[in-house]
């Protein structure tokens, strides 16, 4: 189950559950994935993106990611 889901600044996706271990359908190019993602996500998921060169991404809304 899909835990976090990061938007990268190349608007590249990764997409993470609960044990830290990476989803591999559902990452990929932002336009690709975003519907998929937005449809299955479960409630409480993370939304984050990280377009900057921060330590670590920034949390967001789902309407914003």
């Amino acid at each position: 189950m899909m835990k976090t889901a990061i938007r990268l600044r190349n608007d590249m996706v990764m997409v993470f559950d609960a044990a830290g271990e990476q989803i591999p359908e559902y990452q990929g190019q932002y336009e690709d994935v975003k519907e998929r993602i937005l449809r299955d996500a479960p409630p409480g998921i993370v939304f984050k993106h990280w377009f900057g060169y921060f330590l670590e991404p920034g949390t967001v809304p789902s309407k914003s990611w």
